[in-house]
């Protein structure tokens, strides 16, 4: 399935961020995103961020990348604000959206894979590398927003 192209203006995501790579995140044993997701659940972020919109759906953001897939970003698993010190900005511009539906987490992780496969497949598609993200509008469904010039 081909992604969609769609333009998004730029909002504020705050939460919990770890720093991490592809590599760590492919060793159980260096891998951070489970246990950041884990901590957003058990320490009931989605309900005590401060300044929320009111969008109710829940993000995953890529940001401060190194340089590319293999270098080093952050991941922050949170909620739409309208600001503050500790949210992530993600730009303006246009994105690929990517959708994947099934059990959690292997569903995201197939759907990383074929926007992997699909970059790899269309190098004339350029990826930004400034602010990917996931939107979780429910236990099951994932769109993956990818940053492209």
């Amino acid at each position: 399935m081909e992604p969609l192209r769609q333009h998004h203006d730029a909002f504020r995501v705050s939460g919990l961020t770890a720093r991490t790579t592809n590599r760590e995140e492919n060793d159980p044993a260096t891998a951070r995103i489970g246990a950041l997701w884990n901590r957003f659940f058990g320490e009931q972020t989605y309900e005590s961020t401060p300044q929320r919109t009111g969008d109710t759906r829940i993000f995953s953001v890529y940001s401060a990348y190194e340089s590319d897939a293999h270098g080093a970003f952050d991941v922050t698993a949170g909620v739409a604000v309208s600001a503050g010190a500790d949210s992530v900005a993600i730009e303006s511009g246009d994105y690929l959206v990517f959708t994947g539906r099934g059990e959690m987490p292997q569903m995201v992780i197939a759907t990383w894979q074929r926007i992997w496969q699909y970059f790899e497949a269309h190098p004339e598609v350029v990826r930004r590398y400034r602010s990917d993200f996931e939107v979780y509008e429910g236990p099951d469904a994932v769109a993956i927003h990818i940053g492209v010039s």
